[in-house]
């Protein structure tokens, strides 16, 4: 029987080994002297250390000593192996020999053949997860006995010492960089201060804004960079930080604050400022942003608003609101009216055909007064049932009568503040009109079904159509509430009287309902503006605008066919014939019967110069450009009818 060799163990000696062996090595070199002492120590043929990459069960050696030499770069899957129980388990596993029986399969390629033996240890980091693990191999069997276990585990220790420490090393470097990076790519200035201001650290941006690098400035006082006032605000700062609880030692300093470096010129800035302590005095971090770009930009933005409030100006007071479109005389001295009344609070009465845009003109009044801020309400009281008017006026309380379930406030109420608008007001009933002329003179009323009297600041626009002169002969209007409410009358022009305007409206609607439709047209003909001036246009403004989208829907060439969107029976002929009598200002406009007289003569010429052919090619209606019916219709209405003798 063989006798079991015997393995020297000096625990003293191995103690000295690791500390002669490792005291002045760190990293590689440490751990290839801990690996070669430890074989020795133990007396075994290897020892080595490695790093565990447990998503790949792989094992790298980080010291490998084996024999008398060491083996380099091996890795290997710990699959199968005496390790891998080691690291998987976090355990020490010791085999005392016939390690080949227990794991008949092949080494690691790269690892040494001839093993009997085997003990290992994981080495931990601080959470307790394995980093690696410490293991000896011998080509003896290797008993166990207390001096070894105890002497592998001092050097397991160490071990495991060393490599946490490396790993927070290589952590502290990789966070410094990230630092570093994060701070090198900052917009803003960032620079590290000593206790007394002196610089430590410029970033780019720093140096970029001083004109300076960061070694040139290392140790001299951040006065260079900040100039005197800077600076003395700056001291002031850092020591009341210094004297604030931690958690609050940092400071925004706003827009005031002026630098003026000692190279280039001075600067609007902002900037943070913080106290730190590190292993020492405390240092201070000064992040500082040159806000003259954005002040720069303020100021133009500034400007420009500026700019745009007194185009707008000179336009309204050039024109009026953007929303009247025109350039007559007639319109023009509406707008002057309209000007000089806005500024009171008198009550305006707004005369005018239907369609000539009174509610136009009652905004621009509202938005021309003191109250522009305030509500404008508009009422069509001849859309509110006679019933319901008192209520829509001033409000009713719950159960004031049938189906008042609830308080409503009034028109007048909601204006508050502002104006209401009382279009159509020719069509308040005569019983209601007394409570209309209290609101009016007192500014008080009572709610349909109460019994408080509620006081309001409103301004009274009134619109009709009608002549309240003649309602008020006729008994269906008060005479009272006719005189209060015509403080200041104001006739709008109806469209015929408005010459040219007619065409640049008809310009404005069409390029805003082409633009609402999604499409394209081009200007207007010379005919187009010719059939815009000849007709009367009954409906004014409101019926303009019927027109032009009438025309825009059923264009189908491209072109808008304007006379076609006309009435059947006040089409002007266009073409071929003498052109029919255009809108003329307003001391020029012609009567309705010497409208008729034209445009009747103008027919039978056409008629005449076709020997009264009608339809066809070369036909009457040909030369005026009309269809053949809608030339009949057009006889008929102007009374012509063929000669017999022909």
């Amino acid at each position: 029987m063989t006798a079991t060799p015997v393995r020297h163990v000096d625990e003293d000696a191995a103690l000295r080994a690791v500390i002669e062996g490792t005291a002045s090595e760190t990293g590689a070199p440490f751990f290839r002297e801990l690996v070669r002492n430890l074989a020795r120590a133990l007396d075994t043929a290897g020892a080595w250390i490695t790093e565990y990459d447990r998503p790949t069960t792989t094992m790298r050696s980080i010291a490998f000593w084996f024999g008398e030499g060491f083996i380099e770069d091996l890795a290997y899957d710990v699959t199968g192996t005496p390790c891998e129980a080691v690291v998987e388990e976090a355990r020490m596993v010791h085999i005392v020999d016939r390690i080949i029986d227990l794991y008949p399969g092949p080494p690691p390629p790269g690892f040494p053949k001839g093993e009997v033996s085997y003990l290992g240890v994981p080495l931990l980091d601080s959470g307790g997860r394995v980093m690696g693990h410490l293991a000896v191999v011998d080509t003896r069997p290797m008993p166990e006995e207390k001096r070894l276990y105890t002497v592998f585990e001092v050097f397991a220790a160490r071990a495991a010492a060393e490599m946490r420490r490396l790993r927070l090393e290589n952590e502290l470097r990789e966070g410094r960089e990230r630092l570093g990076r994060l701070i090198g790519s900052a917009m803003d200035a960032i620079i590290e201060l000593d206790r007394e201001l002196n610089v430590a650290l410029l970033n780019e941006a720093a140096e970029k804004l001083f004109g300076c690098t960061s070694a040139s400035m290392l140790g001299r006082h951040v006065g260079e960079l900040l100039g005197e006032t800077a600076t003395l605000t700056l001291s002031d700062l850092a020591g009341d930080l210094e004297r604030r609880q931690r958690g609050e030692r940092h400071v925004w300093i706003p827009g005031g604050f002026t630098v003026a470096p000692a190279r280039g010129g001075p600067f609007p800035a902002e900037a943070t400022l913080s106290c730190f302590e590190a292993q020492g005095p405390c240092g201070f971090i000064l992040i500082l942003r040159n806000v003259n770009e954005r002040i720069e930009a303020e100021r133009r933005i500034s400007s420009l608003a500026a700019q745009a409030e007194y185009l707008r100006e000179e336009i309204a007071a050039d024109h009026g609101f953007d929303e009247i479109v025109g350039r007559s005389k007639p319109l023009l001295e509406a707008l002057r009216n309209v000007s000089q009344v806005a500024a009171t609070d008198a009550t305006v009465l707004l005369l005018g055909e239907t369609g000539t845009g009174k509610e136009l003109f009652a905004r621009a009044i509202h938005q021309r007064s003191s109250r522009k801020d305030g509500p404008l309400v508009k009422v069509n009281c001849a859309a509110i049932p006679a019933t319901l008017i008192e209520s829509e006026f001033f409000g009713h309380e719950r159960g004031a009568f049938t189906g008042a379930t609830q308080r409503r406030q009034g028109r007048f109420e909601i204006a508050d503040g502002g104006t209401i608008l009382l279009d159509e007001i020719a069509e308040i009933p005569l019983e209601l009109q007394g409570k209309l002329l209290r609101v009016i003179q007192e500014s008080e009323f009572e709610p349909v079904g109460g019994s408080r009297t509620r006081r309001v600041n409103v301004r009274v626009i009134a619109a009709t159509h009608r002549d309240l002169a003649q309602a008020v002969k006729e008994g269906t209007f008060r005479e009272d509430l006719y005189y209060r409410l015509s403080v200041f009358p104001l006739r709008l022009p109806p469209l015929r009287e408005r010459g040219g305007d007619v065409v640049l409206i008809a310009e404005n609607t069409i390029e805003r309902l082409a633009r609402s439709m999604g499409r394209r047209v081009p200007p207007l003909t010379d005919d187009d503006i010719a059939a815009l001036k000849s007709y009367r246009w009954p409906g004014n403004v409101r019926e303009l605008r019927n027109v032009i989208e009438r025309a825009l829907i059923t264009s189908k060439d491209g072109r808008l066919h304007l006379r076609r969107a006309l009435p059947a029976e006040e089409r002007a002929p266009e073409g071929g014939a003498a052109p029919p009598p255009a809108l003329a200002d307003p001391d020029e406009v012609l009567s309705d019967a010497r409208l008729r007289e034209l445009e009747r003569a103008n027919t039978i010429r056409a008629l005449e110069k076709c020997s009264w052919r009608a339809g066809g090619a070369g036909g009457a209606a040909d030369l005026l450009g009309v269809s053949a019916s809608t030339l009949k219709s057009r006889m008929k209405a102007l009374g012509i009818e063929r000669p017999r003798s022909r």
